[in-house]
């Protein structure tokens, strides 16, 4: 099992909302197939380097009126919504005023994902992938650490939702590394994810 601390392990793979001028990745879609990946999917926007660049995330609603995205997307979030960041990981918890929460479920090996994200200059991105890896956690709970699957997706989906075949959020994406013709995107495990939440203590409806 691999050990994982986040603040050691993220600066391996690239994170995904800092490159405003690359190329799309994954498809252009126009709107999300799961009903409730739709209506909890936040589209993150915003500029950097005096105003030109363009820079793009997502966020999720993951419990009535509190959503996440990373921690590396602080500059596309109100920072009076802001409920707290994870010590470990790249994860940050905010308000929002989104109630519907997905049905979730646990990755798996070779299990076929979808993720979500959005495209540098606007629109949502879509990019299929197969799961490679799982990671564990070693002393922090039952919840793997993160896990990996291989797809095209990249800047902009950083935040953004990985669902499995039914529908269920799985993940939140946080970064990518390109291994010889594959692309790896990295993903916290929806466990992980809640499991940081619970650390920051009570957090309450928006007011």
């Amino acid at each position: 099992m691999t050990r994982f601390r986040s603040r050691r392990v993220i600066v391996a793979p690239v994170l995904l909302a800092l490159a405003g001028c690359a190329q799309p990745a994954g498809q252009a879609v126009k709107a999300i197939a799961e009903p409730d990946i739709a209506a909890a999917y936040l589209p993150l926007t915003g500029r950097e380097h005096l105003g030109i660049d363009r820079i793009a995330g997502a966020a999720m609603v993951i419990a009535p009126g509190i959503a996440v995205t990373n921690a590396h997307n602080y500059n596309l979030i109100d920072p009076k919504s802001v409920i707290g960041q994870s010590r470990d990981y790249d994860l940050l918890f905010f308000r929002s005023q989104g109630t519907v929460v997905p049905a979730s479920a646990a990755p798996a090996a070779d299990m076929k994902v979808t993720a979500y994200g959005e495209a540098p200059g606007g629109g949502l991105r879509l990019a299929h992938g197969v799961v490679r890896e799982i990671h564990a956690c070693d002393g922090c709970g039952p919840a793997p650490a993160y896990f990996t699957f291989a797809a095209n997706a990249g800047p902009g989906f950083s935040g953004g939702p990985v669902v499995d075949g039914q529908g269920r959020l799985i993940g939140i994406t946080f970064g990518f590394k390109d291994q010889g013709k594959e692309r790896l995107i990295f993903a916290y495990d929806l466990g992980r994810v809640m499991a940081e939440l619970k650390r920051l203590g009570p957090t309450g409806p928006p007011n």
